[in-house]
Formats: C-alpha cells, structure tokens, sequence
C-alpha cells in the first residue's frame, strides 16, 4: 500500500505538472488574439521582447500545480489505505486480505515455496456480549487484534476477516511454522488477561506447499475452515491443524 501510494503521488504531481502548462500558453494564445497576429515572426518577437513574463508564469503555475497535485495524491493514498482497513481493529480487511491471497498464490505458482493461512475466531463473542454488554465484546475483539498484530511477521498479513472472524496470511511458511504462530497467537491472548475477563480463540490452520500440490486460494481456505471447525469440535481455545482424516470427519457430519 504504500508503493501504491507512492504512485498516486507521482501520478497526480505530473498532472498537476502537465495541467501548468496551460498559463503560459493560455497568456500566449491570449496576446496573439489581441495582437490579431499568430505567425512565426511574430512569436519570436512575443517571446523576445518580454522574456521573463513567459518563464516567471510557467515556472510560479508549475509549482502551485505540482504541490496540489502532490496534496492530492496524498489524500487518495490515504482514502486507498482506509479502504483496505477494518475501521475497529485497524488490521487489513477482508477486500486487503483477498488481495493478498491472489497475489501469493501467483508469487508461489511461479517461484514455488509454501503458503500457510489461520482462521481464527473468538470464542462466545455472543455469549460476551449477551452476558457483559456490546462495549465489553468490542473490547474483546479489539483484544484479539492487538495480539494478532504482537504476533505476526512484516510479510504476514493480519486480517479481520468480518464479525467475530480474523485471519492471518503467512507467506513462506509451512506447516509446523505456521501452527507455532498459531499457538503463539493464543498464548499471547491468554497471557494479556491482566485479571479481566477471560477470552480465548479457536484456530485452524492450513498449508500449501507448491513442491506438492497446487496451491489454490479456494483450496486452502476450505482446508483452514476444516481445521478451525475441528478446534471448536474439540473444545475451542485450541489450534488444530488441518489433515486429510479432518476434512473426512466433517463430510460425515
């Protein structure tokens, strides 16, 4: 996001560059109408007898245009930013985090290597908010967020995926890897307690390698539900990871 906004930057200083052109071709045109004139000669003779007015014009417009082009940019990168952001948590949403699945799996159908995704969820939110009000459930989920940030990689991506549902996206990380984060996500929420009230999370996690199979976004997030649904199965407050046997128990029910 930010090498997007880095572009918006460029993208409207230039504009705001080419759109200065206009001032002194505008006084230009401007004189030549009064003059009832537009030849050559006459030009050479505009521009040799006032030679600083064109230059002072161009250069004072150029400046105003190109920092309000700047100005520009920087709001829409700003705009851009919000809009891949959960506005409570401020982690990627759902829209950053699809983005970033399409553009991993393309980085790993070409250079190989292993994708992991965890789908997290906090346990009970309902009965949280049923039994200690909305503001102690918005509390809640903040609290997860805070500890997802403590716990992830420059390269992963945290995500609040919507509701009570979060994810992480860890590039370059296999299996055993990507569980360690997972359990490192829980602990973390558990010890961050300080005497309130308890809350814990649910995840499941799923890996992809490209050495094996073909990594498919639709592929690996089924997998990460599979495994999640088995952490709640099993008493939540756990971290399951995914295996054939899993995806074969959830069929039957």
């Amino acid at each position: 996001m930010g090498a997007d906004g880095a572009d918006h930057r460029l993208r409207y200083g230039l504009l705001g560059a080419g759109l200065s052109l206009g001032a002194p071709l505008g006084l230009l045109l401007a004189r030549a109408v009064e003059s009832g004139q537009a030849t050559p000669s006459w030009l050479r003779q505009e521009l040799t007898r006032d030679p600083l007015t064109y230059p002072y014009v161009a250069g004072s417009t150029l400046l105003v245009f190109v920092l309000f082009g700047l100005i520009l940019g920087r709001q829409a990168d700003r705009l851009a930013n919000l809009s891949m952001l959960d506005p409570l948590t401020g982690l990627a949403n759902g829209r950053a985090l699809q983005e970033r699945l399409q553009e991993e799996q393309e980085r790993v159908a070409r250079y190989g290597g292993a994708l992991s995704l965890l789908l997290i969820d906090l346990d009970g939110l309902k009965q949280i908010n049923d039994e200690h009000g909305h503001r102690i459930g918005t509390d809640a989920l903040l609290r997860v967020g805070a500890a997802i940030r403590r716990v992830v990689r420059a390269t992963d991506v945290g995500a609040r995926w919507g509701g009570d549902e979060f994810a992480i996206l860890a590039p370059q990380t296999a299996g055993a890897a990507a569980l360690r984060v997972g359990e490192r996500l829980r602990s973390a929420l558990a010890e961050g307690q300080d005497g309130g009230l308890a809350i814990t999370i649910s995840v499941g996690v799923a890996t992809l390698d490209a050495a094996t199979e073909t990594v498919s976004i639709g592929t690996l997030w089924e997998r990460a539900d599979v495994a999640l649904y088995q952490a709640k199965q099993e008493g939540r407050n756990r971290v399951a990871s995914f295996s054939p046997s899993l995806d074969t128990n959830r069929a039957r029910r």
